[in-house]
């Protein structure tokens, strides 16, 4: 079964930041008042930002806060593995995976968090529901991301979607949702408005030109983050 709200807690109103370089970087995003740090790992392509070694010990180093295993490997023995290896307390299931692949992780690892991307590809939140529908008893939280059409990735896209469907999400009330895909310090205020999401996550919008965050626009978009969240709190 899914965690108590109390662990979720952790994640209300709150930022994640996708895509941690090192411990300097991830000091800088937490300093900023970020509440989650995410490590996109064994990537369908390889376009890691660290190794894994250097995720560990980074993840090492920041305790206290959710560290976050985005992965699209399926096999639940892997996955299990590999959280256990790198010492995280959630997962971030981005790849296809099935409804006995994750009752399988969770009965593996029964006091790992995990988070299930419901990646959107169209204006129809049928289909976005519908998968939200059967993974919500297994799953601590949802997140909503972009898929690109033009080159089939699922998420990291720097692209936003149509704020309507996880809306719909949010609205279904189905289980806590994080929104992500292309957010960055503009758009993050409108976005929380517009979705009314539990927290909020972003990766490529915080990067300068050599990929790597940057100071203000971390801060400016915890900061907005932070302001809209005040204006519009998370439904419990």
């Amino acid at each position: 079964m899914p965690m108590t709200m109390d662990r979720v807690e952790a994640f209300r109103a709150g930022v994640q930041v996708a895509g941690v370089h090192d411990l300097g970087e991830a000091r800088l995003i937490l300093g900023a008042g970020a509440t989650a740090l995410g490590f996109p790992l064994r990537l369908p392509e390889p376009r890691e930002d660290l190794t894994e070694d250097e995720a560990a010990a980074v993840i090492g180093a920041c305790p206290g806060v959710p560290r976050v295993l985005i992965t699209y490997q399926g096999d639940p023995e892997a996955v299990a593995a590999f959280a256990d290896a790198l010492g995280v307390d959630w997962v971030q299931l981005h790849g296809a995976v099935t409804v006995g692949q994750v009752e399988a992780l969770r009965r593996l690892r029964p006091a790992l968090g995990l988070l299930k991307a419901l990646v959107v590809a169209e204006n129809d939140p049928a289909p976005v529901l519908a998968e939200a529908e059967a993974f919500a008893p297994l799953v601590d939280a949802f997140i909503t991301d972009t898929f690109d059409p033009h080159t089939g990735q699922r998420g990291a896209t720097g692209r936003t979607h149509p704020w309507a469907v996880s809306r719909a999400v949010v609205e279904a009330r189905l289980a806590p949702v994080i929104l992500a895909g292309g957010l960055e310090p503009a758009n993050v205020a409108d976005a929380i408005e517009a979705v009314r999401p539990w927290a909020v996550d972003a990766h490529t919008g915080l990067e300068g030109p050599d990929g790597r965050k940057t100071a203000p626009r971390v801060e400016a978009f915890c900061r907005n983050a932070a302001e809209a969240f005040r204006r519009h709190p998370p439904a419990r």
